[in-house]
């Protein structure tokens, strides 16, 4: 069923789902939502599986017009979505009729808002997934950003959204205007680094390029020292690996990062600060903190048991 219509496409809107991980042992990268939290968020509120298909919307947004009745969830960045003209609430569903109109405006905090829709986008999978590629050219809508006059199907949707009402629990939606620290675990190219340039690494602010984008933020600020110089033999490369090369200025890889990389890394962000990191913008800081891998490990699955609760008992109606 045909559901939107893109009136005006925004800085950078693409079709993004929980990516391609399982290929990234042939050498494809995971792309994905850059903050997959909010879309797995969003998606639950709408009634979808936690991985379907949803819009990516990045600082300035588009209009939208959609097409049939239909029920939508916007999480992530306070981007000021406006449907008619009316402000549109975050971390809840919403209604929307044939003709009408979503705008996004002013940035009040954050980077990159999701829409989710219940039935989910219809686009083919490629490799497992939805996830628009933009540097390899395929996923989502012909692998390539949203443009004006692009048309968006969605599929059935697999509850009845004529009685399906939510809101996240205030205590439950991510604090994305909260000035905190990013914590890491230090490695796994710790000893290739002076412990001047680690304690420097955990103390003074970074600023995001504006030279940043999907596949990677770089970073401006306290230069890193080698022991040995930058190089190693190519190895593993994550989402979160933080690099440091010859410059010694930091590049935190992101969700369209490579798989392998021949750069010393200094550390890896942990997954439950990833959506933090991806929901800020060039121009603001950054600063890290060491966490044992334990502690990361515990936070992470505190998370996944929360996101399990919400989905079996309804834990997002109110």
């Amino acid at each position: 069923m045909e559901f939107l219509e893109i009136m005006k496409p925004g800085l950078l809107t693409t079709i993004q789902d929980l990516g391609r991980r399982e290929y990234q042992i042939y050498g494809v990268s995971a792309s994905g939502a850059m903050d997959p939290l909010s879309l797995r968020l969003a998606n639950i509120l709408v009634g979808n599986k936690e991985g379907e298909a949803g819009l990516e919307i990045t600082m300035l947004g588009p209009r939208i017009k959609f097409m049939a009745d239909g029920l939508i969830a916007i999480t992530g960045a306070d981007l000021s979505p406006k449907l008619n003209g009316e402000t549109v609430p975050l971390w809840k569903t919403v209604r929307v009729s044939h003709g009408d109109i979503l705008d996004f405006s002013s940035i009040k905090y954050g980077c990159r808002a999701y829409v989710a829709m219940a039935g989910g986008i219809d686009v083919p999978t490629v490799m497992g997934s939805k996830s628009t590629f933009l540097r390899g050219g395929y996923g989502g809508l012909d692998g390539r950003k949203l443009q004006k006059g692009d048309v968006l199907s969605i599929g059935e949707a697999k509850t009845k959204t004529s009685t399906l009402a939510r809101k996240l629990p205030p205590s439950y939606i991510p604090d994305y205007q909260e000035d905190r620290k990013v914590r890491v675990i230090l490695g796994p190219q710790k000893d290739a680094f002076t412990q001047e340039a680690i304690d420097l690494f955990l103390s003074a602010p970074y600023r995001i390029s504006t030279n940043s984008d999907r596949m990677g933020y770089r970073l401006e600020g306290e230069s890193l020292t080698h022991v040995n110089g930058p190089d190693i033999f190519s190895d593993c490369i994550t989402a979160g690996s933080i690099q440091v090369p010859g410059n010694g200025q930091p590049i935190v890889l992101m969700a369209d990062c490579q798989v392998t990389g021949g750069y010393t890394k200094i550390g890896v962000v942990i997954g439950v600060d990833l959506p933090y990191l991806a929901q800020k913008k060039p121009g603001d800081f950054v600063y890290f903190e060491e966490i044992a891998v334990t502690e990361a490990q515990k936070l992470w699955k505190e998370q996944e048991k929360l996101l399990t609760l919400m989905n079996t008992v309804n834990y997002a109606c109110m």
